[in-house]
């Protein structure tokens, strides 16, 4: 059965425990590929400020460790928790590494860059922090470059959460 919203994914929490997104509808996502040791490792700043500032009005950022670009997060799950809190105060939901391109990729990635294509049509995700913005319908509505600040997505959030 082929996928038709983010809910029918289910993940790994970073501490391995079962995540289903399930658990998530009528909520606004936002879904980050992420990486400890990237120039654009400080966005933690950001998505955390996000999650702060709207998730009592229904956002959740997810953010998935990935090691697939330039070997950025090659630590264990704990340690890349571990990191996240310590150096970002990072509170949002950390699911466990994961593939985002190629043959190995989690089946939600494959999904959300299917749904989302990247500039010029391509699905592969390019580099760390490629965020997809998914409404409270479990559709993606937007996919954002690594280089997009999370500040620079409070206006499509706040779209989201009032739709």
């Amino acid at each position: 059965m082929a996928a038709t919203s983010v809910y029918d994914f289910e993940a790994l929490s970073i501490e391995g425990k079962p995540a289903h997104l399930s658990t998530q509808r009528g909520k606004v996502l936002l879904i980050v590929n992420t990486a400890s040791q990237c120039g654009f490792t400080p966005q933690f700043t950001g998505l955390e400020a996000l999650w702060k500032d709207y998730r009592d009005r229904g956002l959740v950022v997810v953010g998935f460790p990935s090691n697939q670009f330039g070997g950025q997060d090659p630590g264990s799950n704990d340690q890349i928790a571990s990191f996240c809190e310590l150096n970002y105060g990072v509170s949002f939901p950390m699911m466990a590494k994961v593939e985002v391109n190629g043959d190995g990729a989690h089946p939600l990635w494959k999904w959300l860059t299917s749904e989302a294509p990247g500039v010029l049509g391509t699905q592969a995700v390019k580099w760390n922090f490629t965020k997809f913005l998914v409404g409270k319908d479990g559709r993606v509505l937007k996919r954002y470059a690594p280089n997009d600040s999370p500040e620079s997505l409070r206006k499509d959030i706040e779209a989201a959460l009032a739709a």
